[in-house]
């Protein structure tokens, strides 16, 4: 890679990040924009707008050469970004973040809240700011570095939506329409996903599907005083526990039915290994567990493995169920419960919705009423593999920035958008990558930005851009 030590590239995005970047995300946070699906009336409230109003206004202000920014809206659809740099050489590179944010969540701590910007140790606490609002900011800082040092960059596309967290359900009607303008893209270069630790590059090689759905249970037409019903009449919790037992071993937590597992690859398993290793007994520590709790699985691989090409199965809300407060001596008559099931990369979700249902529909327990209803989800993804000489710009890039060399691993969440960009573009090279490390907490309390880390990302990326121009 032509001089990785860029004079004053590295001095030039720290200084950036510490007296600009940092004061707008903090406007950023303080936006309550959550996604169309936990915000239905997101158009009215404004506050979408909002956000696009502060990201489109900073991105003018940066006076990189070339940039045209064109802010896209279809007809009931949430806004889409589109940010285009021209460059040099042969490569197309399209970036990627999202606007979009989660809800509150509970259990914040009592000095933060997630529409509340507090720096503390470092780590910039908030909704949105790790996920992903920092998106844009290193995307641009990274490119306005390199032009500032008098350095090449590719052509560049950075795409930025507001519907990720919903699924990304309007971005295929964008693509679309963008289709023309980007062409097809050499790199795609994604800026939402996890990492292991603070201290390398990481890149995810894949993202499990998801399989959601409701299950009801009804068992009587109306509810019955306990002393009357217990004893004659099933509980609710027992059909409940019956049919857990039948898809979850409830002694490992490992799901124990044949069609919802796959055949892991071994080289994914070596990879897995790596990784073990890399992080060792500090993979948990991501894991706020109460003392004397321990995690599932003998090994932190097997744990590794479990989360990122394991079927997992976890319950996310039940309705029907009074609070203890409210609970009275009554067996009740029905409940929902909501599900959330994250399934290997290479199953579908239709193998997945049919298994389930065929092991949670059939042959009730009791004879009780019970109904698998609302299944929606999408598939997973596994990146296809890497250019040695993509490979060998990634590692010399973290070397650089990070004194570290990249490490590779899949995650357990899923980005649905990631299997739209790789049937859309299947000869491109994917670096999904992120800053979500341990205990950043991303869709719950007291989420953070680590600013160090977004730093030396930020100049990774800006050396990555570089040495792709060259090529």
């Amino acid at each position: 890679m032509k001089d990785l030590k860029i004079q004053g590239l590295k001095e030039n995005i720290e200084k950036k990040w510490d007296a600009e970047i940092v004061p707008v995300l903090k406007k950023y946070i303080e936006i309550p924009n959550q996604s169309p699906l936990y915000d239905p009336n997101w158009e009215a409230n404004g506050y979408m707008q909002e956000a696009v109003n502060l990201f489109v206004t900073w991105a003018k202000d940066q006076n990189i050469k070339g940039l045209t920014v064109e802010e896209m809206r279809l007809p009931g659809r949430t806004p889409v970004l589109l940010f285009e740099i021209p460059g040099t050489g042969d490569q197309r590179v399209l970036l990627y973040g999202h606007l979009d944010k989660q809800p509150a969540m509970q259990g914040w701590d009592a000095d933060k809240g997630p529409w509340k910007a507090v720096m503390q140790d470092d780590k910039l606490y908030g909704r949105g700011g790790a996920d992903d609002g920092y998106a844009m900011f290193a995307a641009l800082t990274a490119i306005s570095a390199l032009q500032k040092a008098g350095e090449s960059h590719p052509t560049c596309y950075l795409l930025i939506e507001a519907s990720e967290e919903s699924g990304s359900n309007d971005l295929p009607a964008y693509l679309e329409r963008i289709d023309a303008k980007i062409g097809v893209p050499t790199q795609v270069i994604c800026l939402d996903s996890g990492a292991g630790d603070f201290e390398a590059i990481w890149g995810t090689t894949s993202l499990r599907g998801v399989v959601g759905f409701e299950l009801d249970i009804r068992i009587l037409k109306e509810g019955l005083h306990s002393g009357i019903s217990g004893g004659v009449v099933p509980s609710w919790f027992d059909v409940v526990s019956q049919l857990w037992s039948r898809v979850v071993d409830p002694r490992t937590g490992r799901v124990r039915v044949p069609k919802l597992h796959v055949e892991i690859p071994q080289q994914i398993r070596d990879q897995i290994a790596n990784t073990a290793v890399v992080l060792g007994d500090t993979f948990f520590d991501m894991y706020p567990l109460v003392e004397g709790a321990r995690p599932l699985g003998d090994s932190v691989e097997s744990a590794i493995l479990a989360r990122t090409w394991e079927p997992t199965l976890t319950v996310v809300g039940i309705d029907g169920v009074p609070s203890c407060a409210q609970g009275g001596n009554v067996s009740l008559p029905s409940v929902t419960v909501k599900v959330s099931m994250r399934i290997p990369p290479t199953l579908s979700m239709e193998t997945a919705g049919k298994a389930l249902k065929e092991v949670l529909e059939v042959d009730p327990p009791f004879g009780v009423h019970v109904e698998l209803r609302g299944l929606e989800g999408a598939g997973g993804w596994v990146a296809p593999a890497l250019s040695d000489t993509f490979s060998a710009i990634i590692e010399e890039a973290s070397q650089a920035a990070f004194q570290n060399a990249a490490q590779f691993v899949g995650e357990g969440a899923s980005i649905p958008f990631m299997g739209m960009l790789g049937e859309r573009f299947p000869k491109a090279q994917f670096l999904i990558t992120g800053v979500l490390g341990p205990r950043t907490n991303a869709h719950g309390p007291n989420e953070f930005l680590h600013i160090p880390m977004v730093k030396k990302l930020t100049h990774g990326l800006a050396l990555i851009l570089q040495r792709l121009s060259l090529l």
